[in-house]
């Protein structure tokens, strides 16, 4: 269960990101087109870690599935950011992280032509870790329009996508290796982006002056979300094949560690951190908290 461990510790380290992304896109960084191309360049480091692991050259099926893992990422969070441009994260969320892991699920079950299934137990941990990470996002009075569920399900489906097709890389590939060949398809699917009229006129016709100290806040923050995001794919290449699903409905327990930080954090930071705290609402994350600790639970002693 290492894999179990090494999720729930980087939702926590990606709980924390989450957290600084919103004090500097309220703040210092105010524009979050330039936030993300500035977090897509610096993704490209991880490709300093090639010379301490050695130059492997893929073979055609893995550098196929390379390309569509890290494609399906970048195409993904285009799509995610998308939606949340034009519809509230309310709406988002919820739809995104319930979705997810049911695409997941089902893209395991149809390329292991049905060989890959889960007992009643781990059947029942899957739909408790599911309800509570939809519930602990959701706002009732915020409704999901049609528009905005589709573009739920294609960002939904390419996630699921890209996690799956990377389980099958680690299948036949060094983990580092296989990291890094999934981030160079991501970088050439970034690239496609370039072909669109006026993009490079939008990221460069703000000039962005940091000061230091957010300099380095934002440099610390993307060094810690790489670590979690490396920590997510090594539990993906831990996990048996069908609980890489698991990953993606165990997404949860950020928003559990961002509610804690919230309580922590709100009375300092009011304009950094504003969460609704009615009994009504109250009563929903404590719902969400107990239905995502009895999956786990469920998990712990499949």
């Amino acid at each position: 269960m290492l894999w179990l461990i090494i999720t729930i510790s980087a939702y926590f380290i990606l709980a924390v990101v989450f957290l600084i992304d919103k004090y500097l896109l309220v703040g210092p960084i105010p524009n979050p087109k330039i936030y993300a191309f500035y977090v897509g360049v610096l993704g490209i480091f991880v490709l300093l870690i090639v010379p301490f692991i050695g130059f492997y050259f893929p073979n055609s099926f893995e550098f196929f599935l390379a390309l569509i893992s890290g494609a399906s990422f970048t195409y993904g969070i285009y799509w995610f950011f998308k939606a949340l441009k034009l519809f509230e994260s309310s709406r988002i969320v919820p739809a995104v992280g319930g979705i997810l892991p049911i695409f997941t699920f089902l893209l395991i079950f149809i390329f292991s032509k049905g060989k890959e299934t889960l007992t009643a137990l781990g059947f029942l941990s899957f739909i408790l870790l599911i309800l509570g990470s939809f519930l602990i996002t959701y706002e009732k009075t915020k409704e999901i329009s049609l528009k905005s569920l589709k573009m739920s399900l294609v960002a939904a489906f390419l996630f699921a996508l890209s996690f799956v097709s990377a389980k099958y890389i680690y299948l036949s590939a060094p983990f580092l290796v296989g990291l890094v060949w999934i981030r160079i398809g991501g970088c050439l699917a970034a690239l496609t982006f370039l072909l669109s009229r006026g993009l490079w006129e939008e990221i460069f016709k703000e000039k962005i002056t940091f000061q230091r100290k957010t300099f380095l806040i934002f440099i610390s923050n993307q060094a810690a979300g790489a670590g979690g995001n490396i920590l997510q794919n090594w539990a993906v290449a831990l996990a048996p094949l069908i609980y890489v699903a698991f990953i993606n409905a165990l997404q949860g327990i950020q928003y559990v560690f961002l509610l804690i930080f919230t309580v922590l954090l709100s009375l300092k930071f009011p304009r950094l951190l504003k969460e609704e705290v009615s009994k009504t609402v109250l009563f929903q994350k404590i719902a969400a908290i107990l239905l995502i600790g009895g999956g786990l639970v469920l998990l712990a002693i499949r």
